[in-house]
Formats: structure tokens, sequence, C-alpha cells
């Protein structure tokens, strides 16, 4: 059915993190920083794997495009937050707030299976490393990214559609920093059992399926760094996707928190702070995991910022 004719509202109202200046200004600095260094830290990292002919491999081109949604998902709420941090009414427009629930999830989804993407990609270079070359073609790479940004447009266009489809009479107030799914539904005048089932189904199946190939991937991984023999292979093979399963916790255990705890536990307070840290810190965190623990990448940064000096000193 239809509802668009019904729809009375036409902007919505965030409740933010907090009314009091002192800790306004604070956040103001802190979430300005973060976002700096997030788009400092990505746009770095996709200029050097753009820039160094030996980063021209698959995992420097997964993480390339895993930079680029880092920036795009902070984006799609960075600069909205910090500029209602002083602001007394924190406003967005309906349309504007369909636009920030489908870009946010459609990058959220996209970092999950590019993730899986360079699970895969450990797996070929680790347990079939004379295939590797000849498997993770050039053809299969570009493949394995535009999977995951087809997942993202295929589940969020799904849920914005259905979810801004619906009326929406008041009241008009997101307790919440952002647009996101669950806390807009809520305001429906409408039963919206059909929307969480589907939110629920769809979000279940996709999170299985990512967490599977990456699970998959790293217990193969696992069996055949334990089959070496020398300590040093094992640490080398090791190190090539420490990386990738820092970054891999650190969004998984986020979204975990705050999706698949039980009820009971749920507060709205925590799940804010908590989409504080999966909205602003995880972005700016993935390019720093990466940058310092993996040689590959400080050695071409070092590389370039040489080579840059020398150019300016002739």
């Amino acid at each position: 059915m239809d509802y668009g004719n019904q729809t009375l509202v036409t902007e919505f109202f965030f409740v933010g993190l907090t009314n009091q200046l002192q800790h306004q200004v604070v956040l103001f600095v802190i979430f300005l920083l973060v976002y700096l260094v997030t788009l400092l830290g990505n746009v770095g990292m996709i200029t050097l794997i753009w820039l160094d002919p030996r980063l021209h491999t698959p995992m420097y081109f997964f993480l390339s495009h895993l930079s680029f949604v880092d920036v795009c998902s902070s984006s799609a709420i960075g600069p909205k937050m910090l500029t209602d941090i002083f602001v007394e009414k924190k406003v967005i427009s309906f349309f504007g707030c369909a636009a920030q629930i489908c870009f946010f999830g459609q990058f959220v989804v996209t970092e999950c299976f590019l993730l899986a993407s360079m699970a895969y990609d450990r797996y070929m270079a680790i347990c079939k490393p004379l295939l590797y070359t000849l498997i993770m073609s050039q053809r299969v790479c570009v493949q394995l990214v535009v999977g995951p940004y087809a997942m993202g447009l295929m589940s969020t266009m799904t849920h914005t559609t259905l979810a801004f489809n619906l009326p929406y009479c008041g009241p008009q107030i997101i307790n919440h920093f952002f647009c996101d799914l669950l806390p807009v539904l809520s305001l429906a005048c409408a039963d919206t059992q059909v929307n969480q089932f589907l939110l629920f189904i769809l979000a279940g199946a996709l999170g299985v399926l990512s967490g599977v190939i990456i699970l998959v991937s790293y217990t193969y991984i696992v069996i055949t760094i334990l089959r070496i023999r020398s300590a040093a292979g094992r640490h080398k093979a090791f190190s090539t996707c420490s990386s990738h399963l820092t970054a891999v916790s650190i969004l998984y255990g986020t979204l975990f928190f705050i999706y698949v705890r039980p009820s009971s536990s749920f507060s709205l307070d925590i799940n804010k702070v908590v989409s504080v840290f999966y909205t602003s810190v995880t972005p700016m965190l993935n390019p720093l995991i990466y940058s310092l623990r993996n040689r590959e990448v400080k050695d071409s940064f070092r590389r370039t910022f040489e080579k840059k000096q020398f150019l300016m000193s002739r």
C-alpha cells in the first residue's frame, strides 16, 4: 500500500548527545579532530596506493576501496553531526533523513562485504600461493569489489523505500544524533512489523553471509599457518592478515554490541555512545591500523616522502 499522500511530517528533530555547553565544546573539538584525521588518513591511503606501483596488488586494491567507503560513511554522518552540536533545534528534512539512512547503510553493508572479499584474498594468498596470481586476476578483483557495492545498494534501497512510504504524522523527535532506521521506524503512524521483520531477516542474512565468508577463510588460514614448520614463516604469514583481523574485530564487535544484544540490556543512551564509535571512530582507525601494522605501507610512505623531498630540493 502506498502511504505517500498521508505523510504529514516534513522534517525530523534530533535529541543529540548533550545539551550542556561545556560538553558540546569538548564533543565538537573531538569529533572535528576525528573527522579530519579520518579524511586525511583515508584519502592519504588512497593516494599512496595510487602513486606507488608496488602497492598495485589485489590486497591494496581492496584496501583503497575500504578507505573510500570509510570516507563516504563518515561524511554521511560527520558534517551534519558537527553543525548540529551547537544548534538548539537539530533539524533534518524528511528526504534528507531518507538520504542519510540510504547512504550510511549503503557504505556499512559495503564495508562488511569488502572485509569478506579481503578475507578471501588473504585465504588465496596464504593457502594457495602458487595459484594466487592466476585466480586473483583483475577481473576477479573488480567483481569482488562491485559485489559489496551491489549488496549495499540492494539492502538500503529496500529498507529506505519501504520505511519512507509509511505515514509519519508525529512525533518528529528522533532520540539519536543521526537518522538510524529503527529510531525512525518507531515514529511511523502505521504498523512497522513487516519493516522490522524484513530488516531482521535481510540484515541478518547479509551479516551472516559476510561473517561466514570471513570465518571460513580464516579457519583455512589458521590451519595452513599451523602447518608451517618455521616460526619465522608462521609469523610472516600471520602478519599479512593481522591488520585485516583487527579491522574485522572492531567493526563486527561494535555492530554485534548494538544489534545482537538482548532487549533487557538495551539503552538508547548506551546505543548512541556505541553508534559514535562505529560511525566516527572506526573509519578513522582503519587507515591507522593498516599503516601502523603494515610494513609495506610504511615503506611506501617513506619512499614517497623521500621522493617528494628530493624533487623539492632540486
